[in-house]
């Protein structure tokens, strides 16, 4: 009798078993609203291997693509068969370093008397929602690609009371967001919005029963992701995204006149978000095409609207790395911003033994006398390699002259075992991936620089974000041009500045005017219509630091 795998458990098989019932015995808890009859969607596993040894997937699992199944449908048919699976709701590690800017608190939700008060952005006109009960919370969401971030914030001191962060549960319909436009323009229209929501839902709920209050004192949400992941939260059409001029509806209907801003406000109920049910929606609003409200917000938590008040001449860049890298380069006088599709190389995908960024990856390497040497987060066996590691991995190969700068290994080798006791290499494929995503991050910083025409000695500061980047260890990413060649002490790590830019718009109607007064001021660039785009994203695939030369 073969085993089942589960993150280092081992159970044995028995048939007609469901995958959700070994989840039970293993004490893992799955997602689900529907009593495990298929009917939620929200149970979605990963079947790692043996997916031959379970039952065929039913009418309910017809949305799933590939390695995909429901827990609560796939049921062991083969007890010895090898099987392996993983839900889609690790816990990835939340920032502990993030920054913070101080504004007054001024939320849009607020008590007077005994009452709770609504008040919206674009209306002098307060409306009154509840009584007072004793709370009054407000959520702020970043729905980023590969991660979900959440903060619950008390809206009476400004307070945040819980973080609460899951790995996106939309992987099954791709791992990018083109991939996803293209799948939710298909046969299952709208799964991905309702894995979202029920997830979103789902961690409501543990923050409700962690901290003991009724998810109904959550009176507000605000919602940032870039324009595919904010849309779909919202329901919006995400197809003309994908296309030609690459807009979201409402960026193309604010252009229009048909709206006054590609802000989006829905009463909780309509979205199905289990809070409040009057409780108002808002997602941030966007700057172009795909650079979204998470960019918009991570400017307000850098403070960009600042820089350059005093001096014209200051100029500052944000790289929020991830699966779609936004770089934004400028001062409050102009800005110009980029989306990269980075892809999801350096965050575990398309990598023999790479893996997001949960216990047993390892995070940092240096490789001394040929042999790497290596730390994992939470100091385990390592289960695969992280972006951190990955990016201190090619640069102390470049270090130790192991491999050149194309990344062909010195000595004539297919690949460097990093991890010999784990049978874990980096081979010239991967080192291949991880060039083309890194020169897709280099490729958006040195033309936003180049069209802006600031040199990067000129920039007072590079403000890095994103739960990647706040691990990375700059001098490594400096190295091999993962980051513009700014000097270290400029080189700023901001942590999740979208979340942190979210519960500012929560906490303060200002930082929301000024968002949306901001955003559509940006200049938006387009990179492949860069006439040397190719002859750049080249010279990004080498492995050295990036020299940008303006004369």
């Amino acid at each position: 009798m073969s085993p089942l795998h589960y993150q280092g458990h081992q159970l044995e098989l028995a048939a007609g078993k469901t995958l959700f019932e070994y989840a039970d015995q293993l004490k893992v808890r799955v997602p689900t609203s529907c009593r495990r009859n298929g009917e939620c969607h929200e149970c979605i596993v990963d079947v790692r291997r043996g997916m031959e040894g379970l039952s065929d997937k039913t009418p309910s699992e017809r949305f799933l693509r590939d390695s995909y199944r429901l827990a609560c449908q796939a049921a062991v048919t083969t007890p010895d068969q090898d099987i392996e699976f993983a839900i889609l709701r690790r816990q990835p590690r939340i920032l502990t370093h993030s920054v913070r800017r101080s504004v007054p608190l001024q939320p849009l939700t607020y008590r007077k008397g005994d009452n709770v008060y609504f008040q919206p952005l674009e209306d002098c006109q307060e409306r009154r929602i509840d009584k007072y009960r004793g709370s009054i919370f407000g959520l702020a969401v970043d729905a980023g690609t590969t991660t979900v971030v959440m903060n619950l914030v008390d809206l009476e001191t400004g307070d945040i009371q819980d973080t609460a962060s899951f790995e996106n549960p939309q992987r099954f319909g791709g791992s990018d967001i083109m991939n996803r436009i293209a799948y939710d323009g298909g046969e299952f229209h709208g799964e991905l919005q309702q894995v979202m929501v029920s997830s979103v839902n789902f961690e409501i709920g543990e923050m409700a029963r962690r901290l003991r209050f009724h998810r109904r004192l959550i009176y507000e949400v605000v919602v940032v992701g870039n324009s595919t992941m904010r849309d779909i939260f919202f329901g919006v059409d995400v197809q003309p995204i994908g296309e030609k001029p690459y807009m979201s509806v409402t960026e193309l209907e604010t252009l229009s006149g048909l709206r006054n801003a590609t802000s989006l406000n829905v009463s909780a109920k309509a979205l199905g978000i289990r809070v409040f049910p009057a409780a108002n929606v808002y997602g941030g609003p966007l700057i172009g095409c795909h650079v979204g409200a998470d960019t918009a917000a991570g400017l307000l938590a850098v403070a960009m609207d600042e820089v350059g008040v005093d001096d014209e001449d200051e100029f500052a860049m944000l790289v929020d790395v991830g699966t779609n890298t936004e770089v934004v380069v400028g001062n409050v006088h102009r800005m110009m911003a980029a989306s990269c599709p980075a892809g999801p190389a350096f965050e575990g995908g398309q990598i023999s033994h790479g893996m997001p960024g949960y216990d047993g990856a390892i995070e940092s390497l240096t490789i001394q006398e040929g042999q790497a040497q290596y730390e994992t987060i939470g100091g385990g066996e390592p289960e695969g390699i992280c972006g951190s590691g990955l990016v201190d991995l090619l640069a102390e190969l470049r270090l130790a002259g192991m491999m050149n700068p194309l990344g062909v290994f010195q000595d004539g080798s297919s690949e460097f075992c990093f991890a010999p006791e784990m049978n874990m290499a980096l081979s010239r494929a991967d080192i291949s991936a991880l060039a083309q995503a890194k020169a897709a991050n280099y490729s958006g910083q040195y033309i936003a620089l180049r069209r802006y025409g600031v040199a990067i000695g000129r920039l007072s500061k590079l403000y890095l974000a994103g739960g990647f980047a706040n691990y990375v260890n700059v001098s490594s990413a400096l190295e091999i041009g993962f980051i513009a060649n700014v000097p270290e002490d400029k080189i700023v790590k901001v942590g999740n500045a979208a979340l942190e830019g979210a519960t500012l718009m929560l906490t303060s109607g200002d930082m929301r005017r000024k968002a949306e007064a901001m955003a559509p001021k940006i200049e938006h660039i387009e990179l492949e219509t860069t006439p040397d785009f190719f002859d750049i994203f080249v010279e990004g695939c080498m492995f050295k630091p990036m020299d940008l030369d303006l004369s």
